[in-house]
């Protein structure tokens, strides 16, 4: 992997790579982190979700992984879907995990301070569907929850998702216009979880 963009942090340093930077090797253990990290709770389409990005690597000084978040870009609507819609450039937040053994150092927060300027200085707006746990970590960082209806445009046509009501938050950059947060807001279409 090349370095580029890379920042120090006492006892770890976050690299980033783009998934076309990642070697086979390294792209299975990374499916092995991730799986461990999430307790078997990630499969196939969760890893293929966070690929074709940029990754967010937290590394020990051997090498070793302690961290990651990858940002992926996605087509969101806001709005009802109709012909002149508002169409979004999302940098979409996935597979952000910490390694047991290195929770409570501060790796998260130093994943979601790169993965804050990625959003910032590339996307119109910063998505990411969030689990209980790490709700908190994004609230710290300045994102918010969607308050409005969700939806995905399936290949049927529009439908809402109301099990992912109160999951998405979302990061506005000060370059982006003005969003309506209550209002709907649609994602594209992909297998496995839609958010």
């Amino acid at each position: 992997m090349t370095k580029h963009l890379d920042e120090a942090a006492p006892g770890f340093r976050v690299r980033l790579r783009h998934t076309h930077e990642l070697s086979a090797e390294f792209r299975g253990q990374l499916v092995g982190f991730l799986s461990e990290a999430f307790a078997g709770d990630f499969d196939a389409d969760d890893f293929d979700h966070a690929l074709g990005g940029v990754h967010v690597l937290a590394v020990d000084a051997s090498g070793g992984l302690l961290g990651h978040a990858a940002v992926v870009q996605r087509r969101v609507v806001l709005g009802d879907p109709t012909p002149h819609s508002r169409v979004l450039r999302a940098g979409y937040v996935e597979a952000v995990a910490v390694a047991a053994r290195a929770r409570r150092r501060g790796i998260g927060d130093s994943l979601m301070r790169s993965v804050d300027r990625i959003v910032d200085r590339s996307f119109d707006v910063g998505a990411l569907a969030a689990s209980e746990a790490g709700k908190p970590l994004y609230l710290r960082h300045d994102w918010s929850f969607w308050t409005g209806p969700l939806g995905v445009l399936s290949p049927t046509g529009p439908r809402l998702t109301p099990d992912e009501d109160g999951s998405v938050l979302v990061r506005v950059p000060s370059t982006t216009s003005p969003i309506e947060l209550s209002a709907p807001l649609y994602c594209d279409w992909r297998p496995g979880a839609v958010w």
